[in-house]
């Protein structure tokens, strides 16, 4: 009886799409019945699809019912995920440091060189009163006029917002009331954030003059902070790649090159220094995608760490917030202002947080993927070998691991796919969904279509799935304090992105085409202090976190 009532969820499903589109009252025949099982690899008696068909019409019925009632986009699914593995403790954390801010900084004789300082230059020079919020903003600004034409990498220029609140930013220090490292300081957030006053476009052609009558939660908190929005950057198509309803965000290193997505217009913008830093958000790549081909530092928290309220829902148990900025460092102070549990997202939550800066990188429990690299054959290879060689020549021992197996990888996309034809249901049936650049067969359209022929088992078997990966990489963290990972070509990204585990993008160099490349550290659930520190150690030891692209120094 169990097995025919899980089959009878197949077919369900699937009828779904096939009898139920646009409100459309189509009858199903048993005839139906017979030919969409073959889908899911069924073959049932005849008799039994007998039995199934007045069934399924009583649940078509369900179906148009459902439709009548509206649900908001900041509605979660009562079933949340949770990344935890059985008994599971988050490790110790010590809270964030007072930032230190340098006092021996100055102006430089080149204005343009402004564009590639830190947050703790640009904070020292903002606090020391050698420039002011007001034009500091205008800066930026500028930089985003003229540079996006070229990189398209801006949607909406904050600029009326931005000018107010760096005013406000200069009168409160001028009465000494400094808010902490990012008073003053102009920074972007992709265009899934909803800022009250401007559009929140989503990058897609369908929601380009949507306006979203909230403000998401980090950005709330920048604010509070004294961050200074100058812009909303390109997120692409609802989340995927770097092509938007009004072009394709390019690479300030590369302009016949796109900036990969779909965080694409903040990692563009913050390599060309139009902006100090920006957050993006990720779901399978969306942060540490643009962060490596734009050759800055991108961090991805732990899943639950940052608030997605205000945010675009792509999955619900997969999306994540963070920080994309110059070094390691900027990235830390960014991500101690966003993280931390929010009542408006039931996923966030409060376990002890840090970052400690000062703390001996030799005290870290540090593996490798070693077969990974060896097996890498990209043109980053040589880059990822050096960075190997560096870490090793900073005195640490690295210890040989291996990645989760046995596990049933290619079904995994199931999950955000299915989670994200739930969120953009709507688009679909309204037939909105041809209204978007991309239509061809990798395209977010084509996604959104086909993900209402995934049945509700076959997406309930690939979380049962995913809980037995958790805990298989569980068994390997726990002996660990960060992982060392090529950021391609192996299955690390998937699996963090589905475990929700916490991983920082590095830049490592040029490749011969002189294009950016990376290597990633992988982090304990709810331990992003790790990956902080060692990043930071790396880039000390290193100047690649000091590149930036020819020609934005005009």
């Amino acid at each position: 009886m169990t097995v025919l009532r899980k089959n009878k969820l197949y077919l369900l499903l699937l009828l779904i799409f096939l009898t139920a589109c646009s409100g459309s009252k189509a009858k199903f025949s048993k005839k139906d019945v017979r030919n969409s099982q073959r889908l899911m690899g069924l073959d049932f008696d005849k008799k039994y699809i007998d039995t199934l068909y007045p069934y399924l019409e009583k649940n078509r019925e369900g179906f148009d019912s459902l439709r009548k009632y509206t649900l908001s986009s900041d509605v979660f699914p009562a079933v949340r995920f949770d990344p935890l593995p059985a008994n599971f403790t988050p490790r110790p954390q010590e809270g964030f440091p007072d930032w230190e801010i340098p006092e021996d900084v100055e102006l430089p004789e080149n204005k343009s060189e402004l564009a590639f300082y830190t947050i703790p230059q640009l904070a020292s020079l903002l606090k020391n009163k050698k420039i002011s919020s007001l034009e500091l903003t205008q800066f930026f600004i500028e930089r985003l006029k003229k540079y996006n034409p070229v990189l398209q990498c801006t949607i909406t220029i904050t600029e009326a917002m931005a000018l107010e609140q760096a005013k406000k930013m200069d009168e409160e220090l001028a009465s000494g009331n400094y808010r902490g490292i990012l008073h003053g300081i102009p920074y972007g957030v992709k265009d899934l954030m909803a800022v009250e006053g401007y559009k929140t476009t989503w990058g897609a052609e369908p929601y380009r003059n949507q306006t979203i009558d909230m403000t998401a939660t980090v950005v709330e908190k920048l604010q509070n902070a004294g961050g200074v929005l100058v812009a909303k950057l390109v997120s692409g198509s609802l989340a995927r790649g770097d092509v938007w309803f009004d072009g394709k965000t390019k690479n300030p290193w590369d302009v016949t090159q796109g900036a990969s997505g779909s965080s694409a217009g903040s990692g563009s913008a913050t390599s060309a220094g139009l902006v100090p830093f920006a957050l993006g958000t990720e779901t399978l790549g969306s942060i540490t995608s643009p962060s490596t081909r734009n050759g800055i530092t991108g961090l991805r928290p732990t899943y639950g760490r940052v608030s997605r309220h205000g945010v675009m829902s792509l999955s619900w148990s997969m999306d994540k917030v963070g920080p994309m900025a110059r070094s390691a460092e900027d990235c830390a102070i960014v991500y101690s202002v966003i993280t931390g549990k929010d009542p408006k997202d039931p996923t966030t939550t409060d376990y002890p947080d840090g970052f400690e800066p000062k703390k001996d990188i030799k005290s870290l429990r540090i593996g490798y993927l070693k077969k990974d690299v060896e097996k890498d054959t990209s043109k980053s290879k040589v880059n990822l070998e050096k960075a190997i060689a560096t870490f090793q020549n900073m005195g640490l021992d690295l210890t040989e691991v291996e990645l989760p197996e046995d596990v049933p990888y290619k079904s995994f996309d199931i999950i955000l796919r299915a989670e994200a034809g739930a969120f953009f249901d709507d688009l679909v049936r309204s037939g909105d969904v041809d209204q978007m650049v991309e239509q061809d067969q990798k395209s977010r359209a084509n996604s959104l279509r086909q993900a209402r022929f995934i049945p509700a088992v076959e997406y309930l078997q690939a979380n049962r799935h995913r809980q037995v990966l958790i805990e298989k990489m569980e068994t390997i963290m726990k002996d660990f304090d960060v992982l060392i990972s090529p950021t391609f070509g192996n299955r690390q990204l998937v699996i963090t992105n589905l475990t929700g585990h916490p991983v920082i993008s590095i830049p490592t160099g040029l490749d011969e085409e002189k294009h950016p490349t990376s290597i990633t550290l992988v982090g304990n659930l709810y331990d992003e202090a790790s990956i902080l520190l060692l990043a930071k150690a790396f880039q000390e030891n290193t100047e690649f976190d000091e590149m930036h692209p020819e020609g934005y120094l005009d």
